[in-house]
């Protein structure tokens, strides 16, 4: 007779993360108190508190949950073998594709990104760094090869992150939803053009 494995139940901290997300889904951040999270998990809301110090630490883990996947696909392009700038063309379209897809599937998820990233929280502020330190990563691997020549390297990428602004901010990418997909795509494609042409100049 074969052994049945029953599967493994989640940890608490996820559950009340799962919890968390979806209350966040159907009402909005605004909405949600640890009271009635505690309630849904069938604890009282002291205990939530052995997981998650307050409301504010439980909504940067939802708005981390959904962050951690892309800023591990950004390391493996900065890490990729590619030329430097085509992983610079894909890093950009990495980020702004995963903003728009979570503003149309997820939006009040989004949303709460959005308020942490204008309230320059902790959360959008390590999200910050991951995206700069795969740019710096790519910039120095650039500098490297020869393909771009950087005198210097923070100005290089201040460049590069303000020229790209429009598709790298949360808040803009929510500005331009209705501007379709493709269109938005082909302005960054040519954008980026003109970066890679100035920084293989030499003119950072």
């Amino acid at each position: 007779m074969a052994l049945r494995i029953s599967p493994a139940k989640p940890s608490t901290d996820l559950r009340l993360l799962d919890l968390a997300s979806e209350h966040v889904r159907r009402h909005g951040a605004t909405r949600l108190t640890v009271t009635e999270i505690a309630e849904a998990a069938g604890m009282s809301h002291a205990n939530v508190y052995r997981y998650f110090r307050s409301k504010t630490a439980l909504l940067d883990a939802v708005t981390a949950a959904w962050l951690a996947p892309l800023e591990a696909g950004l390391r493996i392009i900065a890490d990729a073998p590619d030329p430097a700038h085509d992983k610079l063309e894909r890093l950009l379209f990495a980020i702004h594709r995963a903003y728009r897809d979570k503003l149309a599937t997820d939006p009040k998820i989004f949303d709460l990104f959005c308020a942490a990233t204008d309230a320059q929280a902790e959360i959008a502020r390590r999200h910050q760094q991951h995206i700069a330190r795969a740019f710096n990563r790519i910039l120095d691997e650039g500098h490297g090869s020869g393909a771009y020549l950087i005198n210097d390297q923070a100005a290089a990428a201040h460049f590069v992150l303000d020229a790209m602004h429009r598709f790298l901010s949360p808040a803009t990418v929510r500005a331009d939803v209705e501007i379709p997909r493709e269109e938005l795509e082909s302005r960054a494609t040519k954008l980026l053009w003109l970066v890679g042409r100035a920084l293989a100049q030499g003119e950072m």
